[in-house]
């Protein structure tokens, strides 16, 4: 979402029904390797995901979706799905590409304690960066666009280093 990648028209706040977005996606390639990998997210089943859809100009439409498909589709990690999407500020249904994780891929990682997490995140470096930043960008991006994701906020303090005040 902070980095899309191609040309669009308009992003609006979309919900997806019945996905979540997780840290549950092993890279190898963009920020890790087989031998180190990473955690990347994927659209994993069950609950909500609040996101972005992006308006992409018909006539760049084939390029955009060639260009996306060639960074989603390294390996089998994700599956391309249409599916419909609740745009925010008006409730109104559209239909959208997006990318789900397959649970049947290596490179699906299980729900992991939160230690876990943290060690894959912070070995993970690629061909894109380390996966640290990668996180961090992901949840300050969120932030900025006053998306809450629980799950990443569960890490923010960890790999923003931020310091929380005890409760």
């Amino acid at each position: 979402m902070w980095r899309p990648e191609f040309d669009f028209v308009a992003a609006h706040k979309a919900r997806l029904y019945g996905y979540h977005r997780r840290l549950c996606v092993y890279s190898h390639h963009y920020r890790g390797t087989p031998e180190v990998p990473g955690l990347v997210l994927g659209l994993d089943r069950g609950g909500s995901c609040l996101g972005i859809v992006y308006d992409v100009e018909a006539g760049h439409w084939e390029q955009v979706l060639a260009q996306v498909r060639k960074r989603e589709l390294l390996g089998d990690a994700y599956d391309e799905a249409v599916k419909s999407f609740e745009l925010h500020d008006s409730g109104r249904k559209v239909e959208a590409i997006t990318y789900v994780v397959q649970r049947g891929s290596a490179q699906y990682a299980p729900l992991a304690p939160k230690e876990e997490t943290l060690r894959l995140i912070n070995q993970g470096k690629g061909a894109m960066g380390t996966c640290r930043d990668y996180v961090a960008n992901t949840i300050r991006h969120l932030r900025q666009l006053g998306i809450h994701d629980a799950g990443l906020e569960n890490l923010a303090g960890d790999v923003l280093g931020e310091i929380r005040p005890r409760a």
